[in-house]
């Protein structure tokens, strides 16, 4: 009898694993079918999996996603929703029930999803960008606020960059647009958005030139101390503006801008973006860096040009781009300062 029951155990332990391995590689074969796009398989063998795992919450996931893939929203909230109300529920659980909101432009259910999410996890930035693009969809001007907070809490999180760069380009601004776009683009090197985000980098600079005093519009109410440095450091090199701007006048404004920087104000405003280019400044790529970030912006056809006749130059910063890491430490936050 006592030989039955080790049998037993031993025989149950393999049929659970072979189950557990069953149910994997039925979620491998379901993904396999939502990156496809067919949707009714893909559910099917995600359900198919589930029977042998109940409750699996990443199983859950997939389904919830694979129906707002297929815009069978009701679906998706029906599944993704006793997901969020778990213990276990993580971010991305969250993310998918936030993401059918948007989609079905239901401000008022994804602001609740939203802030139970921030309030489980407060240093979340792809919470943020979502729910601040959430209120963009209403045009909702809370959702800069959201994008800070991003920001500032997860400061190597490109998107809220991205949203809030965009935002404060069709304002007034004419200080975060350019800063948060060039984070942005070290952050998120090669997409369709970096690419966006280089236009209007270019375009930034020329709205911040539009006066030959960066300084006169000056308001220290609505000013903090990093924005006055900022300007006051840029308008030192305003005159090589004055006949207009282009990749290589902008490469000496710039260069100029943070020798100044370093001269007056890099130790009470500590900027990993600024220590960067001054490394490549002492690497001598910075000329080739801001071909890279300004060229396609301003002209596609000179850019290809300067790659061709700066070749070695070219080659040697992409490899150095592609090679590293863009990283921003906490507690370089300067909105509020």
């Amino acid at each position: 009898m006592k030989h039955f029951w080790v049998l037993f155990l031993l025989l149950g332990g393999y049929f659970t694993g072979f189950s557990q391995e069953n149910a994997d590689t039925l979620q491998k074969i379901g993904r396999d079918y939502m990156r496809k796009g067919d949707w009714g398989n893909a559910v099917m063998v995600f359900k198919r999996a589930l029977q042998q795992k109940p409750g699996d919450m990443e199983l859950l996931k997939d389904i919830a996603y694979t129906y707002y893939l297929e815009k069978d929203f009701a679906r998706s909230l029906e599944t993704i929703k006793p997901v969020i109300e778990r213990e276990d529920a993580d971010v991305q659980s969250f993310q998918i029930a936030g993401t059918i909101h948007r989609a079905i432009e239901d401000v008022k259910e994804g602001t609740k999803v939203y802030t139970r999410a921030l309030k489980k996890f407060p240093y979340s930035g792809v919470l943020y960008s979502e729910y601040g693009e959430l209120l963009w969809q209403k045009k909702d001007y809370n959702a800069i606020i959201q994008w800070e907070k991003g920001i500032e809490t997860d400061p190597n999180y490109a998107g809220n960059y991205y949203n809030a760069a965009r935002f404060y380009y069709f304002t007034t601004d004419r200080i975060w647009s350019l800063l948060y776009g060039e984070i942005f683009t070290n952050l998120e090197s090669y997409t369709i958005r970096t690419a966006e985000i280089k236009t209007i980098l270019f375009d930034s600079y020329r709205k911040l030139f539009s006066e030959a005093d960066l300084l006169k519009n000056y308001n220290p109410k609505k000013k903090n101390a990093f924005e006055k440095a900022f300007l006051t450091s840029m308008n030192t090199q305003s005159s090589l503006a004055a006949t207009g701007i282009d990749p290589q006048k902008l490469i000496a404004i710039r260069t100029g801008f943070i020798k100044n920087w370093y001269e007056t104000n890099a130790v009470t405003f500590p900027f990993r973006l600024f220590d960067y280019h001054k490394q490549l400044i002492s690497s001598n790529m910075f000329e080739a860096y801001n071909q890279w970030l300004l060229g396609p912006g301003i002209k596609a056809e000179d850019y290809q040009e300067w790659i061709t006749n700066n070749k070695d130059a070219y080659d040697t910063f992409n490899h150095f781009q592609r090679g590293r890491v863009f990283k921003l430490p906490k507690g370089q936050y300067y909105q509020n300062k």
